[in-house]
């Protein structure tokens, strides 16, 4: 098990992490202002990972997920084009979104965005 933003703790089996969105580092995509870690990755052996997606206003990042993942939008918003279909969805603060294994997602946003996700996968991005 690694944390691999913010300061892990446990109390029995409940694991913690502390700061877990702090000095995400960059995805290093050209034009694009993204940045993504996982909190946990992998805890106790498990396919699970969560941790944060941080989006500022800049050229927009094409992401294919090669595994399922769940999102929560924290701050701020997101526009979402699936790239198959081209249709666009806004997802702002409180909503929850769900990208099957095999999706292509343009991510964008006219400001700022920040989503918490748990993805069903034993990698970090």
């Amino acid at each position: 098990m690694e944390a691999l933003v913010g300061t892990l703790s446990k109390a029995g089996s409940i694991h913690k992490v502390e700061g877990g969105y702090r000095d995400l580092p960059s995805m290093n995509e050209p034009g694009t202002v993204a940045a993504i870690a996982d909190s946990l990755h992998n805890p106790e052996g498990s396919v699970m990972s969560a941790g944060f997606f941080e989006l500022k206003a800049s050229e927009p990042l094409v992401y294919t997920y090669t595994y399922d993942e769940m999102k929560v939008v924290v701050q701020g918003e997101f526009i979402l084009t699936d790239q198959s279909t081209g249709e666009v969805t806004h997802a702002k603060e409180r909503d929850v979104l769900f990208f099957p294994k095999g999706t292509t997602v343009k991510f964008e946003t006219p400001e700022y965005g920040l989503g918490f996700f748990t993805g069903h996968r034993s990698f970090a991005p």
